[in-house]
């Protein structure tokens, strides 16, 4: 994640803090700070640390459920709005969803249930809604924030807790494509009613908003990615018209090549027709800048790219793209010589040619011919 600092590595999970939460921090600072001073201050950072503490166990919740079902995850990121663990992917059964959903809130239940025990079930109910007020003590405050943090995270805006809820549910009897379809929609019209809210009362509800928003749209869109890669195969979506070079080729030879052709990505391939690497329109932008026209290619492409069988199944790809993001996969035969690429955005063509012969009635699936 860019812009990002690892604090360290938990059960092979890393934990991140993106530099917008440390000014977050900053801001918090000098706000109490203007309320109350140096000492307020200090507290106020206190109770936010503590805060995204229990964020950042809420997230472990859902690592360590997700492993139950044999999913990892890489990293979890803290962000001034909460946090994000980046689960490889989603369980599609829906009772193991369910219980990857519900074991973040189930974390912050027994936080807050601990806290409570500790100051006592005495507490004024009031007092647990005062997260602000500089009276209330620090285990109140943070037994308070645990309960709105169920709640909030409960609401069944997807892609937040509740809406994950909520797709779960749905799938048992709907099917997981059109659960995510339903469970999307709802929770951008809720993003869209904290929008307008935020205006009228806190900024920060219209940032929560966009994020919710864009989420829910990013989640659709890989869901019906993946309905199109189930049961096909790489040779069903790979680019097959495409200009490759030599590995002799210089950058003036491939910006040649990019003003002659529509392609993005160019291979490098050798003599026995196996790739090297791939050499993007980016990449090459920058080495004419830099080094100038008759740097070699080889200096200047992308080498770590990776490579997939025609016949294996598209949805090996689909993973490959998801988590390794590469400019484009080659593809190989059975020899190892290079018979096509594989990218997002030719994924993202065949979706839509996929849904509109669906809407038609149309037959099999085609091949791919020609790329972006």
């Amino acid at each position: 994640m860019p812009w990002s600092l690892t604090l360290g590595s938990v059960v092979g999970t890393a934990v991140r803090i993106h530099v917008t939460f440390l000014l977050f921090l900053v801001w918090i600072w000098a706000a109490y700070y203007r309320l109350g001073g140096a000492a307020a201050a200090w507290e106020g950072v206190a109770f936010v640390a503590l805060l995204f503490l229990c964020v950042l166990l809420h997230e472990f919740g859902h690592v360590f459920a997700a492993r139950r079902y044999g999913v990892r995850t890489s990293d979890i990121t803290l962000w001034p709005f909460g946090g994000i663990a980046n689960l490889e992917r989603i369980p599609e059964k829906p009772l193991e969803e369910l219980v990857v959903a519900i074991a973040g809130p189930a974390v912050n239940v027994i936080i807050a249930a601990a806290l409570m025990v500790y100051i006592g079930f005495t507490v004024d109910p009031e007092e647990l809604m005062k997260i602000e007020d500089p009276a209330v003590g620090m285990a109140v405050k943070i037994a308070g924030a645990n309960i709105f943090l169920v709640l909030f995270n409960m609401i069944p805006a997807f892609p937040m807790d509740g809406g994950r809820v909520l797709r779960a549910l749905l799938a048992i009897k709907l099917g997981f494509a059109r659960a995510t379809e339903i469970a999307a929609t709802i929770g951008q019209g809720l993003a869209i009613a904290f929008g307008i809210l935020g205006i009228f009362t806190n900024p920060m509800l219209i940032v929560i908003a966009v994020f919710v928003f864009l989420a829910a749209s990013g989640e659709v869109g890989h869901v019906q990615l993946r309905e199109v890669a189930r049961g096909a195969l790489v040779a069903d979506a790979m680019i097959t018209k495409f200009q490759a070079l030599g590995t002799q080729a210089t950058v003036s030879d491939a910006v040649d090549a990019l003003i002659h052709t529509t392609q993005k990505e160019f291979p490098i391939v050798d003599g026995g027709g196996r790739l090297r690497g791939v050499l993007t329109r980016d990449a090459m932008i920058k080495a004419l800048k830099e080094r100038g026209s008759e740097a070699p290619v080889l200096e200047v492409m992308e080498a770590d790219v990776p490579t997939i069988a025609a016949r294996a199944k598209l949805e090996s790809a689909l993973k490959l793209l998801t988590e390794k993001r590469p400019s484009a996969i080659g593809v190989t035969d059975t020899l190892g010589r290079l018979v096509g690429l594989l990218t997002a955005e030719n994924l993202g063509e065949m979706m839509m040619v996929r849904s509109a012969r669906a809407n038609r009635s149309h037959g099999p699936w085609g091949r791919r011919t020609a790329g972006a």
